[in-house]
């Protein structure tokens, strides 16, 4: 008896792109509507600027651009973000994702686990959604997200370090995460996982998880991965943030030949540059020069 294969949504639409998974990786930018952000980028509520950042993502070679107008920085490292209103963040993001909606060729992703703020910014032109509390801490956003029919990018998070087994304990956090999407009215190709590098885990946690990926898998879902010059580069290399540029690359090409599909990226040229150098390596798919 042949046995039956496992069913892995193989395309999203993403606004007016579809994105075909396995073919070749995507790379998503990093737009910070915050004052506050870690990486040192944040353009608090400049529209301009923002929108200046990510037509630049465009021309560089980003996907798809993430916006975002609270620090999730989880740990001590850099001080624990302090929650932000929702007045505050609709107030930061909804106006740039206006301007950026009308400007961009690509679609825009809203970093929120707000529910009222991904549907005003859906409203505003967000044809994504990226929950760190993969719809966890709002009861309203999986309602939000399946009424309006947009992909989401669900991360694992929790509040401590404590695990049994760090690889088999986040795949199967993440496998009950999809599951209730799915009971919540979310299409499956519209799921997107992501294992949170970072959130509620050591860098040893994080470290483990980026050199199993693999087994990741075995969700059968596209996998979204957050490495840019996060803490866990700085515990390896012993560097500050704003040199950890050469070992997000060495994380961002280790995770593609892992299986991420979308990596989320502070320097977008560059990481660019990396996923396509990686795909033309462990996917075979790659441009001839005639130089």
């Amino acid at each position: 008896m042949q046995q039956k294969q496992p069913y892995t949504p193989n395309k999203t639409r993403i606004g007016n792109t579809l994105f075909e998974w396995g073919k070749r990786t995507y790379v998503m930018g990093i737009v910070n509507a915050t004052p506050d952000s870690f990486s040192g980028d944040g353009l608090g509520a400049d529209v301009d600027a923002a929108l200046g950042q990510a037509l630049r993502f465009q021309s560089e070679g980003a996907d798809i651009v993430d916006v975002g107008g609270e620090s999730t920085r989880p740990t001590a490292v850099y001080g624990k973000a302090a929650p932000v209103s929702e007045a505050e963040e609709l107030r930061r993001v909804i106006p740039v994702i206006e301007a950026l909606a009308s400007e961009l060729r690509i679609p825009i992703s809203v970093d929120t686990y707000k529910a009222a703020v991904a549907r005003r910014a859906i409203e505003a032109g967000a044809a994504m959604v990226n929950d760190v509390w993969g719809l966890r801490r709002d009861p309203d956003m999986a309602g939000v997200v399946a009424d309006a029919g947009v992909a989401a990018a669900l991360m694992h998070n929790q509040t401590h370090t404590r695990y049994a087994d760090i690889v088999p304990n986040v795949i199967g956090a993440l496998r009950r995460t999809a599951a209730d999407a799915q009971a919540a009215g979310i299409c499956r190709e519209n799921i997107i996982l992501d294992p949170g590098i970072g959130f509620g885990k050591t860098a040893e946690h994080s470290l483990e998880i980026m050199r199993r990926l693999r087994e990741f898998r075995a969700l059968d879902a596209p996998l979204l991965l957050g490495v840019s010059r996060k803490s866990v580069i700085g515990y390896a290399l012993g560097l500050p943030v704003e040199e950890r540029l050469e070992g997000t690359a060495a994380a961002v090409a280790l995770c593609i030949a892992g299986g991420a599909d979308i990596v989320r990226a502070h320097d977008v040229r560059e990481m660019a540059r990396v996923a396509r150098m990686s795909d033309a390596i462990a996917r075979g798919v790659g441009r001839a020069s005639a130089e």
